[in-house]
């Protein structure tokens, strides 16, 4: 199954401090491999005019009945799946240094759109990168804030 992960709006390269955040430059924004945090997927500038990732990911049964997705790039247990995105800045010598992680949460996908994904072979979700202060898009990420879509 394939899993296109879409991001809109992102920040830009740099960002002001405030209260409790720092300031930063030369933000990038990638896909966090599960446990591999130091292993990055399409590392986009932070400002791209959009960010797209497609994963490669596994359907099958949960726990509790439903669907669940795995994959290379699909971290936590069962029952709490979903995808980090790495914020950082990127230096002269062109090392990453995350300072902000955002998560998607896959278990937040309506059963309807995921069993349709299941049976097209393709799930999208579409989200904004940037939060209501500015800054890069971090902490769970769910509907509304996340548009999930198969086909």
């Amino acid at each position: 199954m394939t899993l296109t992960l879409r991001g809109e709006e992102l920040p830009g390269r740099s960002c002001g401090g405030a209260p409790g955040f720092a300031a930063y430059e030369n933000i990038h924004v990638a896909v966090q491999r599960r446990a591999k945090p130091g292993e990055l997927l399409g590392l986009t500038p932070g400002d791209a005019p959009h960010a797209t990732w497609t994963l490669a990911c596994k359907a099958g049964p949960a726990r509790d009945g439903g669907t669940e997705l795995t994959g290379p790039y699909v971290q936590g247990g069962p029952g709490e799946r979903f995808v980090y995105l790495s914020w950082g800045t990127v230096g002269e010598d062109g090392a990453f240094t995350m300072f902000r992680r955002a998560k998607l949460m896959l278990g937040a996908i309506a059963p309807e759109v995921l069993a349709e994904a299941v049976n097209s072979g393709r799930l999208t979700g579409t989200f904004g990168l940037t939060d209501a202060k500015g800054h890069p898009t971090c902490a769970r990420v769910v509907p509304p804030a996340v548009r999930w879509t198969a086909g």
